[in-house]
């Protein structure tokens, strides 16, 4: 077993600089057809033709373009990613300090995910045309109809704008509180490490929406795939043999037929998981949330090119270590998954 998941390891590790070097190349030319030009926002539309013309200069903009693509992956090797226009600072430096803020994020909205999506997809399961299974009908298909930033406009009319229950939808935390001492960058954490009471009911408090908002989308492939495995799951020939063996429902449900079942759902939370380190942009902007989406959309809308491909190349990197991640953990739990390493 040890041997495969070293196999495997090493398999998974060897592919994902390729995948990387694409994320690089694509994201690099992509950012090139785009419009804007980033000397004249540098310049702030004061520069005269002949200093927007230096400015290209010293930017390299006005070397060919595979020249500029063999010097920014030259950078990339030497652990470069280039320098923000609009922060005057490192990309790397940018992202990692707004990394957390999106893990945080992402996190709370996939344990959302995972609460209610499993039971709901078991119930459906276990009880097919009932008031679960229509129940779980419709919230896949509402989570599927409803786009993400649809549905973070209406909770925050209906919960903070109506109600008055929500905390207001700017950032992660009350302005008027200090921020706890910085340990992980995790406010939830860093708040409980400092047992500042009123610090962590404001993080969870900012939490609540934006997690709620990228959670309703996500719950609806989750609630679906975990219904289908195990619809498959209790109609196998092995749960027949528990059940006709007198042992105890509960013991078939949890032991038998959600470990049969285990597979396509790892499969489909790796899914949810990278998809929501990708489609958090639109939600950190909508709810004023410093993190790594929030800042390549503005970095878009400056057409300042470094952040984006830094963006795009550290969600590659993400995506490449939950890919390996789920595979590891389909490899320990699921036997069928053994033959594939």
């Amino acid at each position: 077993m040890s041997g495969r998941r070293g196999a495997l390891l090493l398999r998974r590790l060897a592919a994902a600089p390729p995948v990387l070097l694409a994320a690089a190349v694509f994201t690099f030319l992509l950012m090139r057809w785009l419009p804007g030009d980033p000397a004249a926002v540098l310049a702030s539309g004061q520069a005269t033709p002949q200093e927007l013309a230096a400015l290209r200069t010293q930017l390299g903009l006005d070397r060919p373009l595979a020249e500029q693509l063999l010097h920014y992956l030259a950078d990339l090797a030497r652990g470069d990613w280039g320098q923000s226009l609009l922060t005057g600072q490192p990309v790397l430096s940018d992202l990692l300090a707004r990394l957390p803020a999106t893990l945080e994020l992402t996190g709370f909205a996939f344990a959302i995910t995972v609460v209610f999506g499993l039971p709901l997809g078991v119930a459906a399961a276990l009880r097919p045309q009932g008031w679960p299974d229509r129940l779980c009908r419709w919230v896949t298909t509402a989570g599927g109809c409803a786009p993400t930033f649809v549905v973070g406009l209406l909770l925050i009319q209906l919960f903070y704008v109506l109600a008055g229950w929500a905390a207001e939808p700017i950032g992660r935390i009350d302005p008027a509180l200090e921020l706890p001492p910085l340990r992980s960058g995790l406010l939830l954490v860093d708040a409980a490490l400092a047992g500042d009471a009123a610090a962590w009911r404001s993080a969870l408090g900012h939490l609540l929406l934006p997690g709620v908002s990228m959670a309703l989308f996500s719950l609806a492939p989750l609630a679906r795939i975990t219904r289908s495995a195990m619809l498959t799951a209790l109609a196998s020939d092995y749960l027949r043999s528990a059940r006709a063996l007198g042992l105890p429902a509960r013991q078939v449900v949890l032991d038998y037929a959600l470990r049969g079942a285990l597979l396509p759902v790892l499969t489909t939370l790796g899914m949810v998981f990278s998809y929501m380190l990708g489609a958090n942009v639109v939600v950190e902007k909508l709810f004023a949330w410093p993190g790594i989406g929030s800042y390549a959309l503005d970095a878009l809308m400056a057409a300042d090119r470094a952040p984006l491909q830094g963006f795009v190349l550290l969600v590659a990197l993400l995506f490449t270590a939950v890919n390996l991640a789920v595979d590891l953990l389909a490899l320990a739990v699921d036997p069928r998954a053994r033959g594939l390493a």
